[in-house]
């Protein structure tokens, strides 16, 4: 069971305390961080390019990247913590998998040697609705290290917004595996909207299942759940 879940109705204050917990972890001295994208993380990376953040001397990891686009491509996660990120606040070193190596497999293998390299001293990460972390959709095994992933039409269709049409979105992405994820020494979840209670009540239940790859945090030490859900 997950036990640090602060509920934090304006959000806000919720990216507030998200940011104050960046910054305590820099103070501690941790200099490598895990990275996340997608909407939930938009007004978070707003607050730290507005702080007084440095990350100078930091390496950053990112979670995951589109299979077949090209860092340039609008939607690949390249661009998005290039615009939304790094040209403000850039990191001493920043990796992300390359979408559009012709060997996704071997890129995965290249991926997580590199992250075996360097042992994230912290985690972001969001929920997805079906319990996803990461792109690990349900039914991925907790031991998992980087690999690539079909994307379910869940997922798909929950990110269609960010192209012009779902058929657009790409069907493949290269992740972080769970494995991967839990090696982070502190993770921190940010879990917005109603859409996202079924995830967050499974998360804090108590019961793991592959079903609800979120449901592996259960095994890690150190999580911090950031959410404006009350969950009984």
């Amino acid at each position: 069971m997950v036990n640090q879940i602060e509920v934090i109705e304006d959000h806000g204050q919720l990216y507030a305390r998200a940011v104050e917990i960046i910054a305590e972890q820099l103070k501690d001295g941790a200099k490598v961080f895990g990275l996340a994208t997608g909407g939930t993380m938009l007004p978070l990376y707003e607050q730290i390019r507005e702080s007084d953040i440095d990350f100078t001397q930091c390496t950053s990891f990112n979670l995951d990247e589109y299979v077949g686009l090209a860092k340039e491509h609008p939607e690949s996660y390249h661009r998005y913590m290039d615009e939304q990120l790094f040209h403000s606040k850039p990191f001493k070193h920043s990796f992300l998998p390359d979408g559009q190596t012709q060997n996704s497999q071997a890129e995965a293998q290249r991926y997580e040697a590199l992250l075996k390299g360097k042992r994230q001293d912290f985690q972001l990460l969001g929920l997805g609705e079906n319990g996803h972390i990461g792109f690990n959709e349900p039914g991925t095994a907790f031991t998992s290290e980087t690999h690539i992933v079909q994307l379910q039409k869940s997922t798909r269709e929950a990110n269609a917004r960010f192209f012009n049409s779902i058929d657009e979105v790409p069907s493949y992405a290269i992740t972080m595996g769970i494995h991967s994820i839990l090696r982070a020494k502190k993770i921190l979840v940010i879990a917005l909207g109603e859409k996202k209670r079924a995830a967050l009540e499974a998360l804090s239940s108590g019961t793991q299942t592959e079903q609800i790859p979120a449901t592996s945090l259960q095994n890690h030490p150190n999580v911090i759940v950031l959410t404006d859900i009350h969950i009984g």
